[in-house]
């Protein structure tokens, strides 16, 4: 039986490679009005995300090519009817984190817009609400509020891996080439401009201001920091470090105070003043000192550091005179089973275990979490008109946990010295930096270490003012802070500019 073989002709053809579509700006603008200071502001929001590109060298060309790398979203406020831009100042804003997206900044204390919370800061029921913010700066200046990669709705584009953002280095320069593009395509070069940045955004603040100098050639005329952060080794408590110990005394004090666990009867800030005499003093030297304290000079130190921050001689003793910031937030109010916050010492919170080192939660992040979170999703839709399925990252763990400072190894972080050469080739450059006196994630006093050891020029000093608020980190949740921190902004950009 014959077998039958079929020969088939095949036809080779060149597939195309499926082209995947080139990633675009999706930008949306809407037009609103806001009451400030007694008078109506108008103005325009452009909320979207701009397509941010990388010059590239592409083999097959042979050539520098620009590829498209990441998607940032920001959302911007410009007032309406400016007739010479060049006079209208523009505002950069980002939070810190790392991992943070830029919305309690924008939704607390800058924008038109505000998140409600009991005029103290704490959580109020539930459902949220949003208010016009009387107490915006929109009024001084437009305003630009940047979520860094990783945060908001801010993705790398397809293809691209978002953990390479993820690092001092990177992240300064994604958010100074982001500022340059938006100023390029907005014709705001000739505007005064400004960064205002909280916690880790002002380390990527006083980053910038070397960054956008040295690439960009942009001269900035000021930096609005709100609890800073621009020196780690005044924060990180270390076998090795006894700067910590010593800068987080005063803000100890302040707490311990506040929460009536002292006998001083006299106003916070004259208290303060001589918490902070003894830090830097007797405290520091016998810190110093080592082993070689004599049992008279420790049973002094002992005694003074009970006397300050409310805590028995018994456990400063056994802290060897170094007191944790996780082991007071625990210690300071174990009695009444009650913590106290990180951010916000005046806050307290409630621990499973009373017998734990340290706290559970930080209860000024349960407090602002939930409203800010509902009132930005409501807001961005309904009044901005910007849709988007996805997750809005507002606090990013992955971001956070992942973050990488190979820049700095075998050693702290340290912008301090990039602000210096910053205000130095830039003569005209000045800085406001906001400190909450119950902040115990940024120290007031550790903050003023860090501007008091600049090595700056004499003849620039002056262009550093501080504002103190009788809250913490986040001291805009506080109303009486919020307004007091409105008219320090409002003079320092008109200053500035």
């Amino acid at each position: 039986m014959a077998t039958k073989i079929e020969t088939k002709t095949e036809q080779k053809t060149e597939e195309k490679k499926e082209e995947k579509p080139t990633p675009k700006d999706n930008l949306v603008q809407s037009k609103h009005s806001v009451r400030i200071a007694g008078k109506t502001v108008k103005y325009t929001v452009t909320t979207g995300t701009m397509i941010l590109k990388e010059e590239i060298h592409d083999k097959d060309k042979d050539a520098e090519v620009e590829k498209p790398r990441a998607q940032i979203f920001f959302i911007a406020y410009t007032k309406d009817d400016v007739k010479d831009k060049a006079k209208r100042p523009v505002t950069f804003s980002f939070n810190g984190g790392p991992g943070s997206s830029s919305v309690w900044l924008h939704m607390g204390v800058l924008g038109p817009r505000r998140v409600v919370l009991t005029d103290e800061g704490e959580l109020p029921p539930p459902p949220f609400k949003l208010t016009d913010n009387q107490y915006s700066v929109l009024d001084d200046t437009d305003l630009v509020f940047i979520d860094p990669m990783g945060t908001g709705f801010s993705r790398p584009v397809e293809g691209e891996k978002a953990k390479e953002w993820h690092g001092f280095k990177k992240d300064i320069e994604s958010v100074g080439d982001f500022i340059r593009l938006y100023v390029t395509r907005y014709n705001r070069w000739l505007s005064p401009k400004f960064l205002a940045g909280e916690s880790y955004g002002t380390t990527r603040a006083a980053g910038l201001s070397g960054y956008l100098q040295e690439r960009h050639g942009m001269y900035l005329n000021g930096l609005m920091l709100i609890s800073a952060v621009l020196d780690f080794t005044t924060i990180d408590f270390n076998l090795n470090n006894e700067l910590p110990y010593v800068l987080f005394l005063p803000g100890y004090a302040a707490t311990a105070w506040y929460h009536g666990k002292l006998n001083f009867k006299v106003p916070l800030k004259t208290f303060l003043k001589e918490v902070e005499e003894f830090a830097l003093g007797q405290y520091a030297a016998a810190l110093l000192k080592g082993d070689m304290l004599t049992p008279e000079e420790r049973t002094n130190i002992v005694e003074k550091l009970s006397r300050y921050t409310g805590l028995s001689q018994d456990f400063i003793e056994r802290t060897n005179l170094r007191i944790t910031d996780m082991h007071f937030f625990k210690e300071l109010l174990r009695e009444r089973g009650r913590t106290i916050g990180r951010l916000d010492s005046r806050f307290t919170g409630i621990d499973r275990s009373g017998v734990t080192a340290t706290i559970e939660y930080d209860p000024l992040l349960t407090n602002v979490t939930g409203p800010y979170t509902a009132a930005f999703y409501d807001y961005i839709r309904s009044e901005l008109k910007f849709e988007s399925d996805l997750p809005y990252e507002i606090l990013s763990e992955k971001v956070w946990m992942n973050w990488t400072y190979s820049q700095f190894e075998n050693q702290y972080l340290n912008v301090a010295e990039t602000l210096r050469q910053s205000m130095t080739y830039n003569k005209y450059l000045k800085v406001f930096v906001a400190n909450g006196y119950y902040d115990l994630g940024t120290p007031y006093f550790a903050t003023e270490y860090t501007f008091n050891h600049l090595n700056l020029d004499k003849s620039l000093r002056g262009n550093i003012s501080m504002g103190y608020y009788d809250a913490g980190h986040m001291m805009y949740i506080h109303i009486p802070s919020l307004k007091a921190m409105k008219k320090d902004l409002t003079k320092f950009i008109k200053d500035a500019s």
